[in-house]
């Protein structure tokens, strides 16, 4: 049952234009089930809907997962910085494609959840943190990619500056009522920004 709910989910994906045969590989290998605790919710886990979790925060909506993925366009030989672990279920996608992933959750208990999940589903290329990640990975360094699943009305400087060389970050912008999703790219000296897609995220915290 759960494989065609599953594979309903997959092609409602490609009839949305997620194209990435990587990213859909990545959405069908990872159990979106798995990062809901709610029993009741569990049978909507392969709804195109987001639904609640703990601390009063949402697990995306599987569209909006897949289509941050593949804007984000993250490579093999990438290290991405993902804001917002959340129920870790976007971190797991990009665990997928990535080399590494590092991921910041300021509620300690989706942290200690989503890393019993991450270790559950062997997932070793993730390092998860509890803290502020509005200001960035703790230690200073450069990403090639940088995920944020937290609405705010402008991108926060200290993620811009751990952008590197030819770096991408996708961050919802905006107020809560008229959120988009943008493309953020360093190009040598300057930063370009391109709007996308209307969505409705959680604050960042």
């Amino acid at each position: 049952m759960m494989d065609e709910r599953l594979e309903s989910l997959i092609y409602l994906l490609q009839r949305n234009a997620i194209a990435d045969p990587r990213v859909l590989a990545a959405m069908r290998d990872i159990p979106r089930d798995f990062f809901i605790e709610a029993a009741n919710l569990k049978p909507l886990a392969y709804a195109d809907e987001a639904l609640p979790i703990e601390c009063g925060q949402t697990i995306s909506q599987p569209y909006i997962v897949a289509y941050m993925t593949e804007r984000l366009n993250v490579q093999r030989k990438h290290d991405v910085l993902e804001i917002g672990t959340g129920s870790g279920y976007q971190t797991a996608i990009l665990s997928r494609l990535a080399r590494h992933v590092y991921t910041i959750e300021i509620h300690e208990e989706l942290h200690r959840l989503a890393v019993g999940r991450f270790k559950a589903l062997g997932l070793d290329n993730i390092t998860a943190l509890c803290g502020d990640g509005s200001k960035g990975w703790p230690e200073h360094r450069l990403f090639d990619r940088i995920l944020v699943t937290a609405g705010v009305s402008a991108a926060p400087p200290d993620l811009v500056g751990q952008l590197g060389p030819c770096g991408a970050m996708v961050i919802p912008l905006g107020k809560t009522s008229s959120q988009r999703i943008a493309l953020v790219a360093r190009a040598e000296t300057r930063v370009d920004y391109q709007s996308l897609i209307p969505v409705r995220f959680v604050p960042l915290l």
